[in-house]
């Protein structure tokens, strides 16, 4: 699908993560933001965009080419079934993609039937560090990789008012490590070390004012021998004055070397028997969230639709993250590994 530029962008939601959005459709050159869509529509009127509190009233107003859905999940099927309906052409929608691999599936198809693009805002794949490592593993620094560990740990989960300053819904959520969190890894996993095979989950949940999980381990098996795990807790912390640019660090381990990721964005490589280090991706100061990767992912949108470029996380590539969540969970509650 290709659009001419401008193509005009319209936004649904106006709470604390949907700054980092409109920030970046405003950098964008062959985006034209023309709407802030808001059910308190003085959060929307902030945004300094035409505001609405109906989406169809802004559908129908404003005619977008795109609709950036930045809602909680339990709006993301209703709200692409409306803008579908008005017209729309093309739906970037925020994780955690729905509520279910259900209304996941249903929405895929709605887009599918409507000659739609449907695409997930699963951003962490586009952070600076991760292409670096994978143009490194691809590019054979470390040999065969057989070991990615990454490690959670935001330091925001701890107390009665863990989570209210920012995202208040996340106390409420009965899914909440896996389904809201670790999702990024899952991506980042495949996109980095292809699709596993199996999975075997250990969660658990510390801190008693929330509903759902808030530690846990997830190992994923590979069937060529490599290994990667997912160690999540959201109570403790890293190394790092900004515990949410990387939100924790990473650990990719093969037979000639060794990536490092650390929480100040750098990567070093360490080769294989060596005690040295080098420094493959600086410090550097980004202007968005966590490596600009919220801007980086829209720009890969827009220049996709513009130039007819391939288009990563596509809605029906994505149903196989869910698919995994979902794995995730039933391992979890049977104590035992499951096949893929």
């Amino acid at each position: 699908m290709r659009m001419p530029s401008p193509i005009r962008v319209a936004c649904v939601g106006a709470g604390y993560f949907s700054r980092f959005h409109y920030e970046a459709w405003n950098r964008i050159a062959d985006a034209l933001p023309v709407a802030s869509i808001n059910r308190d529509i003085e959060k929307a009127r902030t945004t300094g965009l035409p505001a609405y509190s109906d989406l169809d009233m802004a559908l129908g107003e404003q005619k977008p080419d795109l609709l950036d859905i930045i809602t909680p999940p339990h709006t993301h099927l209703e709200t692409i079934r409306r803008a579908l309906d008005g017209g729309v052409r093309a739906i970037i929608c925020q994780k955690p993609f729905c509520r279910d691999l259900g209304e996941a599936k249903e929405a895929v198809a709605l887009a599918r039937d409507s000659g739609a693009l449907l695409v997930v805002h699963e951003n962490f794949r586009f952070q600076p560090w991760y292409r670096l490592i994978k143009s490194e593993i691809e590019g054979g620094r470390i040999g065969t990789m057989l070991q990615f560990t990454f490690r959670l740990r935001t330091g925001d989960g701890q107390g009665d008012d863990a989570y209210l300053d920012r995202q208040p819904y996340f106390q409420e959520m009965p899914r909440f490590l896996v389904h809201e969190t670790a999702v990024h890894w899952i991506d980042v996993f495949r996109f980095i070390a292809g699709e596993p095979d199996a999975v075997y989950a250990d969660l658990r949940k510390h801190n008693p004012a929330i509903a759902g999980e808030d530690a846990g381990h997830i190992l994923f098996d590979y069937q060529s021998g490599a290994r990667c795990l997912f160690d999540g807790n959201r109570l403790l912390d890293h190394r790092a004055e900004n515990y949410r640019l990387t939100l924790g660090e990473g650990l990719i381990e093969g037979t000639d070397g060794t990536l490092s990721l650390h929480g100040d964005g750098t990567v070093r490589y360490r080769p294989f028997g060596s005690l040295e280090e080098a420094v493959l991706l600086e410090v550097q100061k980004y202007q968005g969230f966590a490596g600009d990767c919220v801007y980086a992912l829209q720009k890969h949108v827009i220049d996709g639709l513009v130039n007819g470029a391939p288009i990563e996380n596509l809605a029906e590539d994505y149903l196989q993250n869910v698919r995994i969540v979902e794995a995730v969970y039933r391992s979890n509650e049977a104590g035992e590994r499951v096949e893929l």
